[in-house]
């Protein structure tokens, strides 16, 4: 490994803060909670429609980006093939980002909505409950993913520079201060949001793998205990893929899609509810896009309910943040496929499995809901516990303790692999230039897998670091959606470069 090549401050200081940032946290509970819940307020609230706006701005971006002339370059050379089959590329896509949080929050989050006073200002329980996952979880949000993808992928395939940053992608438009004060701003930012996204996103689920580890071995030691050690089993298997490469990568996110559509099919199959469940979920699929854009543009400015400030700003921020590795990332396995391909296969694969996790899997608890055999409502309304929630709503399947075994085992490898890509990311941003071929050397991605771990263990211990932690994440997203505006303009000049090049090529 040439250390000369290692940018030690890109590497370190990010991590370095958010460390710092959870040790004041983690000291100062109260105090530190107040000021940031006011920043989280400033942003989410009196600059939230920001991140609305940038939501549909981009979502449109990926649909011109598909009809235009530049849907037709191709992410490498112009007779390149992909690397990857449709199924294997798909997989690595979808498994890339917020895979275990999608299987996560679809068992439950029509909870979320039923009990929201937005939903009854539109009309039943019955017929919105089922809308808003889908919309929270689909086009706008993978818009995210695909439009900075196919920059990224354009950046790495097609002008082949060896900056593997969001500094890099910037250029066209900042020119040389990419290499300045400014690039170095960008790539901080870039990266103290993916620590704080990663520590996020790992907060989420991990109590709950406790929870069914707890249930099914009767385990008496603390929740707090056996996320740690869920952790750590997590961390040594994404460790162990992405030191095997791409290879390892892609083997484990075609394990993990077999798994997830195979929980899917016996949730159908065995779970009594399938006939209400794709019934319910095709209507609600239709509503949703019968009222997209009165959905997408809704901003309470009266604050009656609060709805979009709650919920449709927070999820779109929270995707944004993610915009640091999964884009990255589905950009460098796109080789050979071209803009409009990547963008609507994105859309294919990435949303369409998103919208039958939670057509399948939350309409099975929906479904037990309307015919008044359980009453999840209730529970939650006197619990808040999403956690048991959740185990309840597994306990109504048959052969409970399976089902249990197989939404562990996928939720270890669906964060395995999604951390699989952060780790490579990373480790990428932390050289100087990499060519295009070059892999980060062992040590500095097996570096950034055990940095990804850290952060999260340490604030399993303060549930008030965790929750200041997501806030953080949010607050993050701010500066992440001007850059990627940045990113998104350099983009479209640098491809109208390219294009006009290949024109004048062509006719000498």
């Amino acid at each position: 490994m040439n250390k000369g090549r290692i940018d030690w401050l890109i590497t370190l200081l990010p991590f370095i803060l958010i460390m710092s940032l959870s040790g004041v946290l983690f000291i100062w509970p109260e105090s530190s909670n107040t000021v940031i819940s006011q920043v989280r307020f400033f942003f989410g609230d009196t600059l939230g429609i920001y991140y609305i706006i940038l939501g549909i701005g981009i979502l449109a971006v990926s649909i011109w980006l598909c009809i235009s002339k530049y849907g037709n370059i191709v992410l490498g050379s112009p007779d390149e093939k992909p690397q990857y089959s449709f199924f294997t590329w798909g997989s690595m896509m979808f498994t890339c980002g917020l895979a275990a949080d999608i299987v996560f929050y679809s068992f439950f989050e029509w909870i979320f909505y039923a009990a929201n006073p937005h939903v009854a200002e539109m009309g039943s329980i019955e017929e919105w409950a089922g809308v808003f996952p889908l919309f929270h979880w689909s086009f706008i949000p993978w818009a995210f993913y695909l439009v900075l993808a196919v920059a990224f992928g354009f950046m790495l395939h097609v002008r082949k520079r060896t900056k593997q940053r969001y500094s890099e992608a910037c250029r066209p438009v900042i020119g040389k201060h990419a290499d300045g004060l400014w690039g170095r701003i960008i790539d901080l930012f870039a990266l103290f949001a993916l620590l704080a996204g990663t520590a996020t996103t790992f907060s989420v689920a991990t109590p709950l793998m406790a929870s069914i580890i707890v249930k099914l071995f009767g385990i008496e030691i603390s929740r707090t205990a056996v996320t740690i050690i869920i952790l750590l089993i997590t961390c040594a298997v994404y460790t162990y893929a992405v030191l095997h490469g791409f290879k390892g990568i892609g083997f484990l996110a075609k394990l993990c899609i077999y798994l997830f559509f195979g929980l899917l099919a016996l949730v159908l199959l065995v779970g009594g509810q399938g006939r209400f469940a794709i019934e319910y979920g095709f209507q609600s699929l239709g509503k949703m896009i019968q009222h997209f854009i009165e959905l997408a543009t809704y901003t309470d400015p009266a604050r009656t309910n609060n709805f979009p400030q709650d919920w449709t700003i927070y999820y779109w921020a929270y995707w944004m943040v993610w915009c640091i590795a999964a884009p990255f990332f589905i950009g460098n396995i796109s080789k050979g496929r071209t803009i409009r391909q990547t963008i609507l296969g994105g859309y294919v694969f990435g949303v369409g499995s998103t919208i039958i996790s939670f057509i399948v899997l939350g309409n099975y608890s929906f479904g037990l809901q309307t015919a008044g055999t359980y009453d999840f409502l209730a529970q939650y309304a006197a619990s808040g516990d999403m956690y048991e929630i959740i185990l309840s709503i597994i306990n109504t399947m048959p052969f409970t303790s399976f089902f249990l075994v197989l939404i562990l085992v996928l939720m270890i490898a669906f964060y395995a692999t999604s951390f699989d890509s952060i780790a490579y990311t990373a480790a990428c941003y932390s050289y100087k230039h990499l060519d295009e071929n070059e892999k980060p050397h062992t040590l500095i991605t097996l570096l950034w897998c055990l940095l990804l771990i850290v952060l999260p263990i340490a604030l399993v211990f303060s549930e008030s670091s965790m929750n200041n932690i997501q806030s953080v994440s949010i607050i993050s997203a701010f500066p992440i959606g001007l850059i990627m505006i940045i990113m998104i303009v350099s983009f479209i000049k640098d491809a109208d470069a390219y294009l006009k090049e290949k024109a004048e090529s062509i006719q000498k």
